[in-house]
Formats: structure tokens, sequence, C-alpha cells
């Protein structure tokens, strides 16, 4: 009996699996309290499924001539828009046929005026083109405009439209020979306000923004379509065309003096975007360069300490030779002490002890002298070294990819040059340092010979006298 109920139980399941829709709105009646009941149910549930798979393919099928019907519409109206397009087509060879006429009709009434007016059109685009890229146009945009559409139009030029060329032409070479101010607005500067723009002809500008600063009328290379534009350099000039052009901004009017002129119009103040600065440089040199770097800063930090340390022992020598009291917190006075101690006793053993004492302070002064000799010894070995791994960079380039483009060998002869530089600047002030020092130590151990033997000289005569 159980098994027949599972077997049952599994048709119903299957059962409802097919009518899903009709067991969900089902899922709340109660539950099947015997087997008559579960196979009535059944029965009602498979012809609930069974109706609704009905009505589903019914709906499909009035969908299915809908989707027809769309069908043969669209290829209706594909059939008219082809006719449509071969009949433009027709039209448009028609109208070509026409213009080719008319334009065979318009170069013989042209005669020999033809070659005259195209020879027009073809100045007018280059006095254009020439006018746009000029400086002088940031203070008078657009007058390119017309000349422009001179150079594009098909119809006939008349006498005002020639007369544009020789005009634009002759504002051209009047404005390049003038200096002059005026307000105009640098792309990205001042907030979009006006600044005050220095303009020498058509050769260089500058903007007075708390100083000079340098500005180019350049295309936008991220929106060519956009035209030219006034922009500030990313990088100015050396210091010296910055001062002149300073000179230049703050000069009255009238007054002559000496001011930065680019005859390139630009090409030459862009070359110093190229130009690497300082830093630039330095990184260029690599991991040589950098230990040169700390090697110059350590040594020279340390030999200017030792330099400040030796005055001050000098110093203190000169004071206590001013003394008849012996201070142990210099050498000579702990060398007056030490010859106290031994004042008593013949003279070879003051000879001694005073000797000893000098041997005392004699490595305390040359502290650090070794090294400062050593560092700027290494310093140009270090660059020499970056040469030498420099050319190998140099040679492996070669090697790899040939001697057709240079700038694939720069990188190894910039490190190349760059650290021998660096070394022999980094030996230069370590070997003035040095030398400074050491006088300073011999001059504090002459001293101290030169007391030393005065007092022995003194102890002398004193028991000569006694």
């Amino acid at each position: 009996m159980k098994h027949l109920i599972s077997m049952i139980a599994a048709v119903s399941i299957g059962a409802g699996a097919l009518a899903a829709p009709a067991l969900a709105a089902q899922q709340d009646r109660e539950p099947v309290r015997s087997i008559q009941e579960l196979l009535d149910r059944v029965r009602a549930d498979s012809r609930d499924a069974a109706a609704e798979n009905q009505r589903r393919l019914q709906e499909f099928r009035q969908r299915r001539d809908e989707q027809a019907a769309l069908l043969r519409q669209a290829q209706g109206t594909l059939s008219s828009l082809r006719s449509e397009a071969e009949r433009l087509r027709e039209e448009f060879e028609s109208n070509q046929r026409v213009i080719a006429e008319l334009d065979a009709e318009l170069r013989a009434a042209q005669g020999e005026y033809g070659e005259l007016f195209g020879a027009a059109r073809q100045a007018a685009g280059e006095v254009a083109a020439l006018i746009e890229g000029s400086l002088i146009s940031h203070q008078y945009p657009r007058r390119h405009e017309p000349l422009r559409t001179l150079a594009e139009t098909r119809t006939l030029p008349d006498r005002r439209d020639l007369d544009q060329i020789w005009r634009a032409q002759i504002t051209e070479m009047e404005a390049q020979g003038q200096v002059v101010t005026y307000s105009a607005r640098i792309v990205g500067q001042n907030d979009g306000e006006p600044l005050d723009v220095t303009r020498v002809g058509p050769f260089v500008a500058m903007a007075d923004r708390g100083g000079a600063k340098f500005v180019q009328w350049s295309v936008d290379s991220s929106n060519r379509a956009a035209g030219y534009r006034m922009t500030e350099l990313s990088r100015q000039p050396p210091g010296r065309l910055v001062s002149a052009a300073n000179t230049l901004i703050n000069a009255e009017a009238g007054r002559i003096v000496a001011g930065p002129v680019d005859p390139s119009r630009g090409s030459l103040l862009r070359v110093y975007l190229e130009v690497p600065n300082l830093q630039e440089r330095f990184n260029q040199g690599g991991l040589v360069a950098q230990i040169i770097l700390a090697l110059l800063v350590f040594s020279s930090a340390f030999g200017i300490f030792r330099l400040f340390v030796l005055m001050g022992v000098n110093s203190a020598i000169n004071a206590q030779k001013r003394r008849s009291t012996a201070s142990s917190s210099n050498p000579l006075g702990r060398i007056m002490l030490a010859y106290e101690e031994v004042k008593d006793k013949p003279i070879n053993t003051i000879e001694l002890k005073i000797d000893e004492a000098i041997l005392r302070e004699t490595p305390k002064l040359e502290f650090g002298l070794n090294f400062l000799k050593l560092a700027a010894a290494v310093a140009p070995l270090l660059g020499l070294l970056g040469t030498v791994t420099g050319m190998i960079r140099t040679f492996t380039q070669i090697t790899l990819f040939g001697t057709g483009d240079p700038q694939i060998m720069a990188g190894g002869i910039s490190e190349a040059l760059v650290t021998t530089v660096m070394g022999l600047i980094s030996a230069i002030p370590l070997l003035f340092i040095h030398s400074f020092a050491a006088s300073f130590a011999r001059g504090a151990q002459s001293t101290l010979e030169e007391q030393a033997a005065g007092i022995i000289a003194r102890h002398a005569e004193e028991k000569s006298a006694g």
C-alpha cells in the first residue's frame, strides 16, 4: 500500500512539474486524506495543465501571425527604400554630369583668367596659413578667415577679394616691426582673466604674471581642429632670457632696451622644453650618480664639521698661550699640565713626557683627514666607473638596435658624461676642505711643538740659574 502511494505521489509530482502554474495556485489546499482523493486531484491538475498549455499554444500561434505581418510590412518598406535609393542614385549621377558640363563651361568662359584666379586662390591659402600661425594673430584674431574663404571658393573673386591678399600682407609686415603690449587671455592662466602680453613682432611674446613668463602661439596637440591658442611654456628658458624679458616688460615707452628675440618664431624657445634640468640630468646618472652625491654630502658635512672643530682648537690654543694657568680643555693646556707633573724630574724625562703628550694630541688633530683625502680620491673613480658602465650600456644598445637612431644611445652616453662630471665636481670641494683642515691641524701641531720647546728651554734656563 505504501509503495502504491509513493508511485501515485511521484506521478502527482511529475504532473505538477508540467503544470507548475496550476500547482503554484493550489499550494495552499488542504492535504490529501485518501488515495481516491489523490487520484482525483492529479486528474484535475492534469486537465488544468493541458488547458494552460493549449492557451499558450494558441497565444504563440497568434503572435506568429503578427510577426509574419510585421515581416511582410518591413519587406515592403525595404523594397520601397531600394527603389528610392535607385532613383536618388540616378538623380545624383545626372547632377554630376550637369556639374561637369557647367565646370567645362566655366573653364571655357574664364579662359586665361582661370589660371590667374587659380593662382590667386593658391596665394590666398598660403597667406592665410602664414597669418593664422603668426604670433600677431593672437592680438588680431580671425584675420585669416576671409583669405581662407577666398582660397576655398569656387566662384570668380572680384577686386575687393583680391585686394584682401596684399592688404593682409602689408598689415602683417607692419605688425612685424612693432613691440606692443596688449591685454589678452592665456589658456590655463589667471583663471581665464586677461593678462598683459608684450609681443616683439612675430618672434616672441611674454605675459606679465608677477614677472615675465614666455608664452607660445601653437596648435593644441590634443585637439587640432580647435586651431591655434596661446599657452605658457611648460618650462621657461634660462634666467638670463627671463631677466631680459622682465627688462623689456618694465621698460618705459620709447626707451631702447635689450630684449629677447627668437628668429625662428618660437622654435628655439620650444627647444628648452627638451633640455633636461638639473634634477633630470642627475637622474640620467643612475645609481652611480646617487652614490657620488651621497659621498659628497656626507664627506662635505663631516669636513666642514672638522674645520669648525680645528678652528676652535686653534682658538683655544692661542687663548692658552696668553694665560699662565693651564687648562685641560685644550691641547696646549694638557701639555702644560703634563709638564707640571714632571717638572721636578731630569730634563730628559721632561722632554719624553712632553713628547708623549704631543703624540697623544696629534691623532685628535688629524682625525678624519685621511677619510677626506680618500673621499676626494674615490669620487673621480666613481665617476669613471659610471663612465664605463654608461659606455657598456651604449655599446649594448648599438649591438641590439644599430646606430640608426641616436636617441637609443643617448641614455648610456648621458650616464657616462653625468657621472664623470659629478665625480669631478665632488672631488674639487673635498680637496679644498681637506687642504684647509690639514692646514689647521698642522698649524695646531706646530704651535704645540713650539710651545713645548719653549717650556723645555725655560725649564733648562731655570735649572742653570738655580
